[in-house]
């Protein structure tokens, strides 16, 4: 049955959208989002979701309300689940109730799930709780759009007063709160973006707020909270303390594999920038791994150095005529994410080097007898000859197969172009492989980033960077993504 969902997107930070929330959008035929809802919960969306831009920016809104509301009946009527999309909760000065209304005169069904609305998400993510045993006992909630239409001399004597998209006015606001007897050293704060790395604060008092937001050039959409529990904020402040608040990271990793990566990055209060430089693909022509699968039980040795070699490998053994039973080989594996893929077979890793290179893979089998043993490396198409080399300097007969390559994605350079060639750069751009490096300089070309610093995930990707003439400036100690988070860190 087809139903129209109207969904909180909360403030800002996509991962306070709730769990109800999640689930519509990944099963919903079209999406209608408005300007205050993160993009990035348009990627829980199926792939043939149709996702509908309707803006309502003060001043620029992409489609009028009465547009907004045909859309909705119209894409309910066809039978498709309709999740409509607004930032904040759609209760709270969202005119929700004026979609629902339109809906209900239509005989649409529909269902409403609430937000996380933005005060709430400010309070917490600036340290200044709306209510306080100490300091208050009454919280109001107040637009700024039509100043004269309020009545302050109630309004604006509430302990703590919150004002939705009021700082256009915020002069004519801090003035008639004033006037009707409210103390110009009332504790003040505006917040701009709240809850997202961009989240902007400017503090103040009552008497000053308005000249502070205006030297700090602070813009819509922002929040202002009045009132003496803004006195915490110095003191229970933590968002913008992170250490990574802020930073705009771009992650070049593989689509399906940037996500977590992004989420480390996002922990930290970065504002984590997906630019998937390669795809992992499965091998061009599978036959010498298949073949190498038909002989699996000969192999000593089976060599991992990667989480997709191990994916892929699995992928080939499932369409063939054999299983793991047919393993009879010892396991290595390069680093520990490797180790868990593994593992996660309910395989045991019988050697893991200590450091998470190839140069660490051969010297962790030199105290191996390999004379004689057969050992199956699959792996990427394009890899260092070093570990093979080297084995079968040890006497190891080593068989070497494409499990998958790593081509560059259609779309890289005009992504790459609108990252680069903005007004703002990113602070950071982070490579995970040699192959990354190479696959974004190819498509944005070295000079676009200038002045941009770059985090390598070790010293094979950190020489690759240098060999196209970039200046590392951080590098993991550990060979890790975690290892790379903390370099940054430290960079």
């Amino acid at each position: 049955m087809s139903k129209v969902y109207l969904v909180g997107a909360g403030p800002g930070d996509p991962d306070l959208i709730t769990w109800k929330g999640r689930k519509l959008l990944a099963i919903a035929d079209a999406v209608l989002y408005d300007h205050l809802a993160s993009e990035h919960l348009l990627e829980l969306t199926r792939k043939d979701c149709e996702r509908i831009y309707v803006g309502k920016k003060k001043a620029v809104h992409a489609f009028p309300q009465e547009e907004i509301c045909r859309m909705l009946i119209e894409r309910a009527r066809r039978g498709l689940t309709v999740v409509r999309l607004k930032g904040g909760d759609p209760f709270i000065f969202g005119r929700g109730g004026e979609e629902l209304e339109a809906l209900a005169e239509a005989g649409v069904a529909f269902e409403v799930v609430p937000g996380v609305t933005s005060p709430l998400g400010i309070a917490a993510y600036s340290g200044v709780p709306l209510t306080h045993r100490a300091h208050t006992k009454l919280v109001t909630f107040v637009t700024g759009h039509d100043v004269a239409s309020i009545d302050w001399s109630k309004a604006g004597q509430s302990e703590t007063l919150v004002i939705f998209m009021g700082i256009g006015a915020i002069h004519d606001i801090a003035r008639e709160i004033m006037a009707h007897g409210r103390s110009g050293d009332t504790p003040a704060i505006a917040v701009r973006w709240g809850t997202r790395p961009d989240q902007e604060t400017v503090a103040g008092t009552l008497a000053n707020i308005a000249e502070r937001i205006e030297a700090a050039g602070l813009k819509p959409p922002a929040t202002v909270i009045i009132g003496e529990v803004v006195a915490l904020h110095e003191k229970l402040s933590w968002y913008e303390k992170l250490p990574l608040f802020g930073r705009r990271i771009v992650v070049t990793r593989a689509p399906d594999q940037a996500a977590e990566f992004s989420e480390r990055l996002r922990a930290l209060g970065a504002d984590a920038i997906e630019l998937p430089v390669i795809s992992i693909q499965s091998a061009e022509d599978p036959r010498p791994l298949d073949q190498a699968i038909e002989r699996l039980s000969s192999y000593d040795w089976l060599i991992f150095t990667s989480v997709n070699g191990v994916r892929f490998f699995l992928d080939r053994l499932d369409q063939s005529r054999h299983d793991l039973r047919s393993l009879k080989a010892r396991i290595c594996a390069i680093g520990p994410a490797t180790r868990r893929a593994v593992e996660n077979l309910h395989l045991k890793v019988d050697l893991m080097p200590a450091e998470y290179v190839a140069e660490g893979l051969v010297r962790a089998f030199a105290s191996e007898d390999l004379n004689g043993k057969r050992l199956l490396l699959p792996r990427a198409a394009v890899a260092r000859d070093l570990i093979p080399a080297e084995l079968a300097k040890l006497g190891a007969h080593i068989d070497v197969v494409e499990a998958y390559r790593n081509v560059a994605p259609p779309d890289v350079a005009e992504r790459a172009r609108e990252i680069f060639a903005g007004g703002k750069k990113p602070d950071w751009i982070t490579f995970t492989s040699s192959s990354t490096v190479n696959n974004l300089v190819a498509a944005a070309g070295r000079d676009a980033l200038k002045g941009v610093r770059i985090a390598s995930i070790g010293p094979v990707t950190s020489e690759t960077a240098r060999g196209h003439g970039l200046t590392v400036h951080a590098e993991a100690k550990e060979y890790t993504l975690d290892g790379l988070v903390e370099a940054i860190c430290r960079g």
